[in-house]
Parts: C-alpha cells; structure tokens; sequence
C-alpha cells in the first residue's frame, strides 16, 4: 500500500469518525434539553399586546421554576441526586413522561394563556416519543410540578398595580434613560424569594466608588470614549464584540446548555442537574444585581455624561449630546445584570464539569452582529468578553461590570455547594431545600 493511499484512508476514517461522533451529539438529545428548549422559546416569546409577557429578571424565574420541577421529577425515579423541594417516594415509569408534564405544566402555571399550544406540544411529544398518556412517569411529573409551583405561589413576584418608580435627580441618583425615559422595569425583583439564598441582600456588592473617586474617573472616561455611538474609539472588531453580546442571554445560556449536554452528558439525571444548577444560579444572580441595583441606585453611564458637569469631579467632562451605542435597559447600573447572569453561568458549567477549560460555542441572538458564532476555550473566557462588551454598548462603568461577575460566581458556588447534591452526600448544608 503507498504512503498516499494510506493517508487517503485515514483521512476517510477520520471524517467517518467525525460524521458518527457528530451523529452522536445530535442522537444524544434526552427529554431534559427537548423541554428546555421549549420552555426557553415559551418564555422568550410570549407576548401581550405586543410587548414580552416576562421580561428580563422574570424570564429568568420562569426558567429555574421549570428546571426544578424537572429535576426533581427525574431524580424521583432515576435517583443519584437529592431532591430540591419535591420528595417523590416509589416513583416510577419513564422519565421522559416526567419531564414533559412537569415542565409543561409548570410553563402553563406561569403562562396561562397559552396554554392551548402548551397542550398540543405536550399531547404531540408524549406521542412522538410512543409515551401513553397514562404512563406512570406523567404523574410523578405532575407532582414535581406541583410542589415547586405551590412553594413559589407567594414570592412576591408580579405585584399587582406596582407604583412607578423614577429614582432621583440628585448626581450619582438614577433617572429614566432616553429614547423611552421609561421608569424602572421589575423593581420587585429586588425583593423577590430566592431561589437558594438566604435573602436577596446575601451577596450584595460593596459600595460604588464615590463620583470624585479616580476610579469612578477612569471609568466614566473609558465608557465616554469606547461605548459612544457615534464618534467612538472602538475598533471595529469591538463594535462586533459589543453586538454580539447585546442578546437574550437567558436564550444564548441555555443553548449553550443544551450543546454541552449534549456532547459531554450520557445520563438523564446529570443533565436535569445541569439544566437546574445552572437555572437556579442565573436566577438568584439575577435578584442578588437587582438588590443591589436598587440600594445603590446609581445612574447610567448615558445620564452621567450628559450631566458630567454637575457632578462635581473636574475630571469628568460632560457632554450633553453623549448617546450609548444600543439603548440603556431601564434600571439602574450597579450592578450589570448580564455579567452577573453570565458569570453565575459559566461559574455553574466550570463547577459541574469540574474544570474551566473545555471548547464550547455560542451563538448571539442578535442579528445585527456579523460574527453570529463565537469559540472558546474556557467558560472564564466569555465572561470577560462581557465585562468589555457592556462597557463598548455604552451601557455599563467597567466597576459595575466587575463586581457584577463576581456576585454571580459567587451565587453559583452557593448553589453548587448546598443543593442538588449526590445522595449519601454529607456536604450539603442544613437548611438546603
């Protein structure tokens, strides 16, 4: 055989080997990420009147609700793991079944008008997958969904006729930001009940450097030269990097949840576990940022520098005309919710697969951005991408940012390290659910 004809068959062999390997992944696909992504477009999508139904921080309770539910119907019939909430004794039948009713009736608590088109996709999968509607896991699922429905029934979520919150006039007070001067969105997500921590204030960012600070100097500089949407000092690729990121990152986490799941995972019960650690913690990042968003309440980086000179530091030039690149959100700065969303997840992946490094992808949702994929090589090193990226859209000081990241990997740990635990595990702490 010449040399070039056995470089020909191995490099037949290997993509052989790549089209099976491929194949795998793909066949891979349990009922776990099935229903997230279906939960995850149901949560997204939703509207009344035109305007999402759960925005934001909420969208992110939705999520975690549905991923518990679903754990805990798994983990009553393939074991492995401690329960969070629902203890399901003698459960049995198929896992699948569990997971499709417990996250369907779950979503359709939380969506109730759609709950027709829930219904149908419920009624459709069980079919699709040779599933009868009596099969024993259907009741364990709606079990599960049931306890965790029922425990989260008065969390203070969605308070009926909030009054309108508008912050302050006063320098460093936040305000409503243009185009919409919309008054803050979700206030009551501050207080909402977590998850897993103790309280919302548990993981509370120190301080943000006083307005006469050189920090709070440095900061407000670098966001008036790079995150300016016209005039900038941003490179191009940095432009991208900022469109990128300006995405759902409930939508573009739980992908990537759903593509590691299903290359790495071979056991239904880890990836409910996944799914779960990695939902729980986003939420809980989110109520920590938005506890301290509203004790802080410091302003946006757009009012800052409109008012720059009025806030009593001659080193902070201001400009009137100043606009961000994408449209400030409508709460206040400190701390940014999407690093602490983003850094409670890639902290949850680097815990469960016991390591930072691992190739991975991930896909904006934003249309706008001209590279639509981005590859890493560690978790860590999308999380620094975003501290950038907010600071380019013009939208966040670099502090906020930082300390943003550091609450949400730290309620990743909390949530790693007192729930969803291995059975005969002795390390999960009292008081864990």
């Amino acid at each position: 055989m010449t040399r070039l004809t056995t470089r020909k068959l191995l490099h037949l062999a290997s993509l052989t080997m790549c089209v099976c390997l491929s194949w795998t992944a793909r066949a891979r696909a349990d009922a776990v990420t099935d229903w997230n992504a279906i939960a995850i477009q149901t949560i997204v999508n939703a509207m009344v009147n035109g305007v999402p139904a759960h925005p934001g921080g909420p969208a992110l309770l939705d999520s975690a609700m549905v991923q518990v539910a679903v754990y805990d119907a798994v983990v009553a019939i393939e074991g492995r793991f401690k329960p969070y909430h629902v203890q399901i004794p003698e459960a049995s039948g198929s896992t699948a079944a569990a997971v499709a009713k417990a996250a369907h009736d779950v979503l359709v608590s939380r969506f109730p008008f759609l709950s027709d088109s829930l219904d149908a996709t419920y009624h459709d999968y069980l079919a699709s997958h040779g599933l009868a509607e009596d099969n024993p896991g259907v009741a364990v699922g709606e079990q599960a969904a049931a306890g965790i429905i029922a425990l989260r029934a008065n969390d203070g979520s969605f308070p009926p006729n909030p009054t309108p919150f508008t912050g302050g006039t006063d320098p460093g007070v936040w305000r409503p930001t243009p185009p919409t001067f919309a008054p803050m969105v979700t206030v009551w997500v501050a207080t909402v009940m977590p998850f897993t921590l103790k309280s919302p204030d548990q993981f509370r960012a120190p301080p943000p450097p006083a307005l006469t600070s050189h920090r709070y100097t440095e900061n407000y500089n670098e966001v008036k030269a790079l995150g300016s949407l016209s005039n900038s000092a941003r490179t191009p690729e940095q432009t991208d990097l900022a469109l990128f990121w300006a995405a759902n990152y409930q939508a573009l986490w739980n992908q990537a949840l759903r593509d590691l799941a299903n290359a790495h995972l071979h056991n239904i019960a880890d990836s409910a576990r996944l799914f779960a650690l990695a939902n729980l913690a986003m939420a809980d990042a989110v109520i920590t940022l938005f506890d301290s968003k509203v004790h802080y309440l410091l302003w946006r980086p757009v009012t800052a520098i409109q008012e720059g000179d009025e806030d009593g530091n001659p080193e902070t030039v201001g400009d009137p005309t100043w606009l961000p690149l994408i449209a400030t959100p409508a709460y206040p700065d400190y701390t940014s919710g999407a690093n602490g969303v983003t850094g409670a997840a890639t902290r949850s992946l680097a815990l469960f697969f016991g390591t930072d490094h691992m190739n991975f992808s991930l896909t904006t949702t934003n249309p706008a951005a001209v590279q639509q994929t981005r590859t890493y090589v560690r978790f860590s090193d999308a999380a620094a991408e975003v501290v950038n990226a907010r600071i380019y859209e013009g939208i966040h000081f670099r502090f906020a940012d930082v300390e943003a990241r550091k609450q949400g990997r730290h309620v990743a740990q909390w949530v790693f390290s007192h729930f969803l635990r291995p059975i005969g595990d002795d390390s999960q702490k009292k008081g864990a659910r």
